[in-house]
């Protein structure tokens, strides 16, 4: 049996593709109200096929949720998948819910298991996590510690937990290797190639992942950045350096940048870890990373505001995209919701659409205004900014849209649309690091 300990996107993924993989699991989670929909096959947020897989598998019986610490006793195998935000008073990662995990797991641990991390933490915590739970388990003496970072991308969580490209197993002896070999087995038979470090080296690798791919994104607009100083246009450009084997075009798509609750905390987190064992200097080039993303939601905003004139004092802007990337209903520190606040903040009338993020966006964003469709939020609007790349906002088409504006003006932040086409139906079309010719038709 497996214990999946934190229920948010990590946790009920990594529980239901546990169950996938034939194991029984209980995932436990100490908010009742989610608890109680999950029991239900409902989601409190949205995953491409997640909610197919967990009613699957609270329906064969080996997937089920509960709020007590004691069900989880019984388990062998329990993963830690709880949130590591930044904290509120500086850069570092706020580790409290994992120490809550270990308060409210010990006294259960009275059999020999093996305790896995799978949450993004600085190096260092999984030798605190084994020392607090040996000293405060029953079973202390023979429980083991190990971490096995997640790889998870928001929009297809269910396809990096069954078809991961690389599994990493950070042990401290070959019994818990063994263990988590067995766990995998499946997708281990299937090919899907294995990383064994130890528990330092594999807590680094996650945060090298994503301070690498960070990188990239912002190398990238650091680029664009450079473009709009000198006229060139980054998208060529970009095009250029993707048939370099050596580069590569994953991740070099300049535009507003990264966002969400992993990337941009994991990367300050890194950072302040380094500070902290003397080794400022090795990341110091991660704050320029974190500036140059932060500088593309100001270059936007500047973006839309040229293209109202110069002010946003009674204009009316339609914000397509709310969550931060798409096939999520994610908005934590959204690139688009902060363009859009900040346009609202300087006395422009916002409307905003987005296809899942609606809900979270209104909470967090209640003085926006919503629209049910894409049509219907640029109706009237002096400009349309395309903030977050959906599917459906790269098939708008010029025309219908065009119809309904007051002006023909947008600003494809996310390189989606094919300028030639929508300034042939005469807009006017901008893009981070891109040339702004005038339009060339009239629709």
């Amino acid at each position: 049996m497996i214990s999946v300990v934190g229920c948010g996107y990590l946790g009920v993924t990594h529980a239901a593709g546990m169950a996938e993989l034939g194991h029984d699991v209980i995932g436990i989670d100490v908010d009742a109200e989610k608890v109680a929909l999950l029991n239900e096959g409902r989601l409190p947020f949205f995953e491409p096929g997640l909610d197919e897989l967990v009613v699957r598998h609270l329906r064969s019986g080996r997937l089920r949720f509960s709020t007590a610490y004691e069900d989880a006793g019984a388990a062998d195998v329990h993963f830690i998948c709880v949130g590591t935000p930044q904290r509120q008073d500086g850069t570092s990662a706020d580790l409290s819910h994992i120490d809550a995990v270990a308060a409210g797991l010990a006294p259960h641990l009275a059999k020999e298991c093996l305790v896995v991390g799978k949450s993004t933490v600085p190096v260092g915590t999984a030798a605190h996590l084994k020392a607090v739970l040996r000293e405060q388990a029953p079973a202390g003496d023979v429980l083991s510690v190990a971490w096995n970072p997640e790889f998870l991308s928001e929009g297809k969580a269910v396809a990096d937990t069954l078809r991961p490209d690389r599994i990493v197993l950070g042990v401290e002896n070959p019994h818990s290797e063994k263990t988590l070999r067995d766990v995998y087995a499946p997708l281990i038979e299937a090919g899907v190639p294995v990383v064994v470090a130890d528990l330092a080296t594999a807590e680094v690798i996650k945060s090298a992942a994503n301070s690498f791919t960070a990188t990239k994104i912002s190398f990238i607009n650091a680029i664009a950045e450079f473009c709009e100083a000198c006229g060139a246009d980054v998208k060529v450009v970009t095009e250029a350096l993707a048939y370099d084997p050596r580069i590569g075009g994953q991740f070099l798509t300049s535009g507003l940048g990264f966002g969400g609750g992993c990337m941009p905390k994991d990367i300050r987190a890194f950072q302040a870890r380094a500070d902290e064992l003397g080794a400022h200097r090795a990341l110091a080039f991660l704050a320029e990373v974190d500036a140059v993303n932060l500088r593309r939601r100001d270059r936007l905003v500047e973006l839309v505001r040229e293209q109202c004139g110069g002010t946003f004092e009674d204009r009316r802007i339609a914000v397509l995209g709310a969550a931060f990337k798409p096939g999520t209903d994610d908005i934590r520190d959204s690139p688009a919701l902060h363009v859009a606040n900040e346009i609202q903040r300087e006395g422009g009338e916002v409307t905003v659409h987005d296809p899942r993020a609606m809900d979270n966006a209104r909470r967090s964003f209640p003085l926006l205004h919503y629209a049910p469709d894409a049509l219907t939020a640029a109706a009237g609007a002096d400009a349309v900014a395309l903030l977050t790349d959906w599917p459906e906002f790269a098939a708008l088409e010029p025309g219908p849209l065009g119809r309904v504006v007051r002006h023909r003006s947008i600003v494809d932040a996310r390189h989606v649309l094919d300028d030639a086409e929508w300034r042939g139906a005469g807009w006017t079309y901008a893009a981070p690091g891109r040339p702004s010719p005038a339009p060339v038709g009239d629709g």
